[in-house]
């Protein structure tokens, strides 16, 4: 053996023994390490670190392992509807979808006062208020399945009803209330004697909420008669849902303190409290217009406001925590309610898209049967089935108390993009009957809502490029958040043990992900037979991928990745598709694995890996470090891309289970709203849907007929009687056509109006006045 081995075999013992002991590399290198690090890390405010701190990490936290245990996700038992909440759905929510037609309520700007009377008295404000309070007491599951609901047949209704029992007092209240508070207030809510609406947004703080200007001074004053120790506020506010009718306000400010009546300090913090509106210097009452989509929203004013500091949420005790409290709560309600709608709004349109593109015909031919038209239908199906475990699972997560911070977020971001997909595509399968507003017409209004889903508690672009990758990286890691707090704790120890944990999570992973992608996942053992086992082991693959190409971003960017939206987004776009693969799998395990469902969980499933491969190699495209990019590459695409969106055979499948009325199509659909057939809308629709199918055997008969030369096209309008006839149909069958043909006119036509009606509801007839104060 010659000198220059031995030196290298030596020096390669000296390194091993420095890494593999303790002790040895905590005195000669992970010190330098720690240093490196500490220069790397980005700061993080009080802001950030509270936002970090709410919230559990649940199935998330699986994804980012690289070796999710799918025997944990499948196991999992959400908790059913109770009698009870299935009573309340099959009832009240049925009536009351009933009473509102989303086109009156709008020539109206508002919901009627039947329908509010009716919302009052069947205490739909309280939903999440306990029945010891004289609430409904329900679950995360029932809330989410009645904003699905209402939301299918008013947007209006459903932003009414969800708005009290998502981020507003009473959960706020439930939380954090003092006794006093919870006793005053929570029975008035439930009954809806107070309406409430929580004022966080203002012109200066939308996103970056904890920015507000809104203030409050500490100061002694007059309150009913009484000198008290009090607050004096200074606010303005907009974008506030029921703040036109609003009896409570809860207001978000930053309290300060400049005489120390409450101690030392004198910035004490973002601060929640409960406030009468007609307390002198309020301003409410006007209204902000949102798209005409006439649910109650405006902006509140308040100059030199005084309350007692008896009106804080939670007391004095509570001073200074309203951050944490506001984070908490989104934690899972952005999971709940968002979600519901968007859900309710893709299985209206996967109702509405399946049956017209049955009535409606072009070319003698059922649009429904075009290629063209199977493309918009598949995505609408795929998408609503995707959408609909999704909502089911995570509102299950919240029942069995997790607050999943992450996936909350992913829910409210992709759940409304989701929103925008299906009800664009039922959009151009509709067309002209889509953009002919009036009673007839059934989208207009879920598409008019779009962009108000994506916009509110938390846009979606903020909440793809800051929120999902940026906070699911410390919280859901195995290892950041442990480096992170040795890193500030100056614990060598803490922080080595995390790191070297880390590196060997890294290799491990970087080994995995080359050999699932030369196998194709074959050796991966979900537990699972058939295709969901399949889907199961290819998602696998995609989580190794998916830690090691997060860990090459985090390592090769530091603090910088904070910076860098649109690689964070990227990585976003992977978790959030991974979540979402996992729940159409786990919808179509929980549902029986229905033989009838597999082209659905096909399409989700393909959609899913498809995204997230996508959005990976858009990470390693981007990547500034070249050289690790190279590497990432190797280790996870070693062949390259290999996933496919939904193949054109399989999207018409899924497009094809919408048509004809099929079960799929009503197993799909089945949380929404159907009315009675003379609906104008929706009934008229499925009326023609039902005279249609029973029709269908015949018409077939009749057009064969015509097809082999047996009876002339023309005229048409005889066409009927000359079949009879000749034998080709008999009087029974001839019946059916005719009925079926006479709905299916019906239900293709689209509203008229007198002009002078139009001009009345014509844009910029309304008088505007700044909100610039």
């Amino acid at each position: 053996m010659s000198i220059l081995a031995v030196v290298l075999i030596l020096a390669v013992a000296a390194v091993l023994a420095i890494l593999a002991i303790p002790a040895v590399r905590r005195r000669l290198l992970t010190p330098f390490i720690m240093s490196a690090m500490e220069r790397a890390l980005p700061r993080m405010g009080d802001t950030e670190r509270i936002a970090l701190e709410a919230g559990t990490v649940w199935w998330d936290g699986e994804l980012f392992s690289g070796r999710p245990r799918w025997k944990k996700l499948l196991e999992f038992q959400r908790k059913p509807l109770s009698p009870r909440e299935r009573a309340f759905l099959d009832g009240p929510v049925e009536e009351l979808c009933g009473m509102v037609e989303e086109w009156k309520v709008e020539r109206d700007g508002d919901l009627s006062p039947e329908a509010w009377r009716f919302i009052k008295e069947n205490r739909f404000f309280g939903m999440i208020i306990p029945e010891e309070y004289g609430g409904l007491g329900f679950s995360a599951l029932a809330n989410s399945a009645v904003v699905t609901k209402l939301s299918s047949r008013s947007v209006a209704a459903a932003v009414t009803v969800m708005v009290p029992n998502s981020l507003g007092p009473a959960e706020l209240l439930l939380h954090y209330g003092t006794e006093e508070q919870k006793r005053h207030y929570l029975p008035r809510l439930a009954t809806a004697e107070e309406i409430p609406c929580f004022a966080l947004t203002g012109p200066e703080a939308g996103s970056d909420a904890a920015s507000t200007k809104s203030r409050g001074v500490v100061c002694h004053g007059t309150y009913q008669g009484k000198d008290v120790l009090g607050m004096k506020l200074q606010f303005r506010k907009r974008y506030i849902t029921l703040a036109p009718v609003t009896t409570l306000i809860g207001l978000a400010f930053r309290l300060y303190d400049p005489d120390h009546l409450l101690g030392d300090k004198e910035d004490l913090g973002i601060t929640l409290a409960l406030i009468p509106p007609h307390l002198p210097g309020i301003e409410i009452g006007k209204r902000h217009d949102p798209l005409g989509v006439p649910f109650l929203n405006g902006p509140i004013y308040g100059r030199d406001v005084f309350v007692p500091l008896d009106a804080i949420i939670g007391g004095r005790a509570r001073v200074g925590q309203g951050w944490q409290m506001l984070m908490a709560n989104l934690a899972a309600g952005r999971g709940i309610s968002l979600p519901g709608l968007a859900t309710g709004a893709a299985q209206l349109c996967a109702r509405v898209a399946g049956a017209y593109g049955t009535v409606r015909e072009q070319f003698d031919l059922p649009i429904g049967r075009f290629e063209g038209i199977e493309e918009p239908l598949a995505k609408i199906g795929g998408m609503t089935y995707v959408m609909s475990g999704a909502r089911v699972l995570t509102a299950g997560a919240v029942d069995a108390g997790e607050k999943p911070a992450v996936i909350s977020a992913i829910m409210k971001a992709y759940l409304t993009e989701g929103m925008r997909t299906v009800v664009n595509a039922a959009m151009d399968v509709q067309a002209g009957a889509g953009i002919s507003k009036g009673p007839r017409n059934v989208l207009a209004h879920a598409y008019t809502a779009v962009p108000i889903g994506i916009t509110v508690e938390g846009a979606n672009i903020l909440t793809r490029t800051l929120i999902i990758f940026g906070q699911g990286a410390i919280r859901c890691h195995p290892y950041v958040r442990t480096e992170m707090e040795a890193v500030a704790s100056r614990d060598l120890e803490k922080f080595d043990r995390a790191f070297f944990a880390h590196l060997g999570f890294m290799v491990s992973n970087a080994l995995r992900a080359f050999g699932h992608a030369l196998t194709g996942s074959a050796f991966v053992r979900t537990g699972v037979e058939g295709p969901a086992g399949t889907y199961l082991a290819r998602l696998t693959r995609l989580s190794t991928a998916f830690a090691l190409a997060s860990d090459g971003a985090m390592a090769t960017l530091g603090g910088q990745l904070k910076r860098r939206e649109k690689i964070s987004g990227r990585l976003a776009d992977a978790l959030a598709w991974l979540y979402l693969g996992s729940a159409t799998v786990k919808k179509f395990w929980d549902d029986g694995k229905p033989e009838a469902d597999l082209p659905f969980l096909r399409w989700g499933c393909e959609k899913a890996l498809h995204e997230v491969e996508s959005a990976l190699l858009g990470v390693l495209e981007n990547l500034p470090d070249r050289f690790a990019a190279g590497l990432l590459r190797l280790a996870i695409f070693p062949l390259g891309a290999r996933t496919r969106p939904p193949s054109d055979a399989l999207s018409a499948t899924v497009a094809r289970a919408l048509l004809d009325d099929r079960e799929e199509r009503l197993r799909l659909t089945r949380d929404i709203y159907v009315p009675a057939p003379d609906d104008p809308g929706l009934g008229r629709l499925e009326a023609a849907l039902d005279k249609a199918v029973v029709a269908a055997a015949a018409l077939q008969s009749l057009k064969s007929a015509v097809r082999a030369r047996k009876l002339e096209r023309e005229p048409e309008g005889t066409l009927v009687e000359r079949a009879v006839k000749a034998g080709v149909i008999d009087e029974s069958a001839a019946k059916k056509i005719r009925e079926a043909e006479k709905a299916r006119d019906d239900a293709i036509q689209v509203d008229e109006f007198d002009p002078r009606q139009v001009a009345q509801q014509a844009p910029g007839t309304l008088e505007t006045e700044s909100s610039r104060r």
